[in-house]
Order: C-alpha cells, then sequence, then structure tokens
C-alpha cells in the first residue's frame, strides 16, 4: 500500500464559482453570491428551458476559461469504489506518478477511489492534479489532491473537457461510468471526430475478457475492422503505458508540425499564383 502523505495543511483550496483552487495569497474582491443579491430577481424563470440553455453554456465557457493555460494533459479514468488498500490504487498512484515524472498533467473524474490514486500520484510527484467533477445523487466531493478542480452539472460537458484538453486516456479498472468513457474516447477516436490519441486499458486480466469480447464477437461478426483493436493498448507495465503515451504523442505533434508547414507552403503558393 502507498505511505499516506496528507497535502500541506498550506496548500489551502479554495471556491471560485464551480472552480476549486488551491489558495492563492490573492484574494478575490467579492464572491459570486454578493454580486448576484446586491440585485433583486424574480426566479419564476430559473427552470424554464431557455435558463438551462445559459446554464450549459456556462459550463462550457467556466471550463474552457479554467482549463486553456494547462499543459499537456492525460486523462485517467477508474472506479470511484476502489479503496487505498486495493492493489488497483497503488496502480492508479503510480500512472498519476510516472505521468507526472514525464511532464504531463493528469486529468480524472476528482472524486474518490482510483480518481483520487490518480490525482495523488500526480500531486505527490510535483505534478498538476485537476479534477472534473460531476453532480451525482450520491454526492462524491472533490478529493484532497486536486489542484484545479471543476464541478459539472451536465455529462456531456464534462466529457467535452477531457476530449478537449487530453492528449492520451488511461483507463484503470471500473464499472459502467468507466465503460462509458472508454467507449466514447473509443468511439470519438475510430470515427476521425478527434486525433487518434493512444488510449491504455491498465490490467490485461482485468479488460481481457472484454478485449476477447471485442476481438471474437464483433470482428468476428463484422461490427467493427480488426484494425480498431490497434486505437488502445492493452498493458500490466505503467513504464510501457507511459512510454506508448510519449511515443504516439510524439508522432501526432511531428505530424500536426508537418500539416502546419505544408498548409504554410500552399498559402505561399497561392499568393505566387495570384500574383
Amino acid at each position: 500500500m502507498a505511505p499516506r502523505i496528507t497535502p500541506d495543511e498550506r496548500a489551502k483550496r479554495m471556491l471560485r464559482g464551480p472552480v476549486l483552487l488551491r489558495q492563492t495569497d490573492t484574494q478575490q474582491e467579492s464572491t459570486y453570491d454578493q454580486r448576484l443579491l446586491e440585485l433583486t430577481a424574480d426566479h419564476d424563470w430559473l427552470h424554464a428551458d431557455p435558463w438551462r440553455v445559459l446554464r450549459i453554456q456556462s459550463e462550457f465557457v467556466t471550463g474552457f476559461d479554467a482549463l486553456a493555460g494547462i499543459p499537456p494533459a492525460v486523462t485517467v479514468f477508474g472506479s470511484a469504489r476502489i479503496k487505498e488498500d486495493h492493489p488497483y490504487y497503488e496502480l492508479g498512484c503510480a500512472v498519476g506518478r510516472k505521468l507526472a515524472e514525464a511532464d504531463y498533467a493528469v486529468i480524472t473524474g476528482g472524486g474518490p477511489g482510483l480518481m483520487e490514486a490518480g490525482n495523488r500520484g500526480a500531486c505527490e510527484a510535483g505534478g498538476l492534479s485537476i479534477g472534473l467533477g460531476i453532480e451525482l445523487p450520491h454526492e462524491q466531493g472533490m478529493n484532497d489532491y486536486v489542484d484545479l478542480g471543476l464541478n459539472f452539472r451536465y455529462f456531456f460537458a464534462r466529457k467535452t473537457m477531457f476530449l478537449k484538453y487530453s492528449q492520451a486516456f488511461v483507463c484503470l479498472p471500473g464499472g459502467m461510468g468507466t465503460l462509458d468513457e472508454l467507449f466514447e474516447v473509443l468511439c470519438m477516436v475510430q470515427t476521425g471526430k478527434v486525433t487518434h490519441f493512444p488510449i491504455v486499458l491498465m490490467g490485461c486480466e482485468y479488460w481481457g475478457g472484454m478485449v476477447a469480447w471485442l476481438k471474437d464477437r464483433l470482428v468476428d461478426e463484422g461490427m467493427i475492422d480488426e484494425k480498431d483493436l490497434d486505437l488502445f493498448l492493452c498493458t500490466d507495465s505503467v513504464d510501457e503505458a507511459v512510454a506508448h503515451i510519449v511515443k504516439a504523442h510524439s508522432e501526432i505533434t511531428k505530424t500536426l508540425r508537418e500539416r502546419l508547414l505544408n498548409h504554410e507552403d500552399a498559402r505561399r503558393a497561392s499568393r505566387w499564383v495570384a500574383r
């Protein structure tokens, strides 16, 4: 079991609207509540659909604003139900730690269990630890190892932030939520809606049955192509997982750079023809 290292008491956290931040010496002059309550308001419109649209919009704006400046990041998915004394928890800590040592920020769902483990590993290694929480009937709260945290009302807004700000995805063992997140990413990559970011399944024994089903059922019956199995790596090695991500990220960066150069060459050529 990983040694228990509690966050520094001086690293206090504060909520700024829906955003959770490590507290600094700079304090905000007023809160959202103070600015709201200075004006009288009619709240009959709160439950109307037009307001829901604005609320959804606000979640996107808040997420984009809070995450726009983060370094290259990897999202780590995993079960909220795993306790600290479980081997999967140590695996999650190791994943977060190795990713931080490779200069990636680590993004999780911000909750307990394996989400906490990923954040903890990154935090203890001195990396940026990010949590994107979600409001649920059984409120989980943000774990203590999050440096930058946001709470979302809507799953689709939260999923957009995972996809938009991650260069890779690691799936630790998990349940329905983890499977939903995994297949959302696989679908987006397979259909070309996002860049072919690396996807890693940690734990060959845990994921082996699902991988076999994908091959023996979906591939054999023509539901997916055999090459779709190459969209992810299944491994027990944290070092292999991180090396796979670093290599894939390097290749993606090289390809994007070449595209930009080719685009610039084409733009210059079109200018020359126009003359």
